[in-house]
């Protein structure tokens, strides 16, 4: 695992993380933003105690626990991973609102052009803010684009310890199932 130091990290503010995305998967994921370690590494959900990896396997969408590192291996599951945000932050809350709204009209037309099965937004407020939809809940949404379904699940940050990692997997679990991944 890299270390970095403070300015390393500072330095990967703005920076951008490319998508791991193809045609036509059965679920696209979808991060609110690339933290500063996730651009200094350049994998997506890359921090230390970031539990969206061990969650995914968890639930049962992976055969094993993937390292951040290995990220273009969802492909083969037909799995990917996307932004909200493309730009890098330390905090999501560095965010504005107009960043979230014109990220949610992004994301809408890459979706449309990628057509997956699912999208699955990993973050309620982030989706609420990018979609104009204030009455989300976790789960799917009544709301498609295009032909894909939406799924909002939890955001897997060490920060949000309203949801275990157990109970997120129980979550990416139904979801999984509904994507018949």
């Amino acid at each position: 695992m890299p270390r970095f130091t403070a300015a390393e990290l500072e330095a990967a503010r703005d920076l951008l993380v490319p998508d791991v995305a193809a045609e036509g998967l059965k679920v696209l994921f979808c991060g609110i933003n690339p933290g500063l370690w996730t651009a200094a590494t350049g994998h997506h959900f890359g921090r230390p105690g970031n539990r969206f990896w061990p969650v995914l396997h968890l639930s049962g969408f992976t055969p094993r626990q993937y390292r951040p590192s290995e990220q273009h291996e969802l492909l083969g599951h037909g799995l990917g991973i996307t932004n909200v945000v493309a730009r890098a932050t330390a905090r999501a809350d560095e965010l504005t609102d107009e960043e979230y709204r014109e990220g949610g009209r992004l994301l809408a037309g890459k979706v449309a052009r990628l057509r997956p099965g699912w999208l699955a937004v990993a973050g309620i407020g982030a989706y609420r803010t990018a979609f104009g939809d204030r009455r989300a809940a976790i789960g799917p949404q009544e709301t498609t684009i295009g032909d894909t379904r939406v799924w909002v699940l939890p955001n897997p940050s060490g920060l949000n310890a309203h949801w275990t990692a157990a109970t997120m997997a129980e979550e990416f679990g139904r979801l999984r199932e509904a994507a018949g991944a």
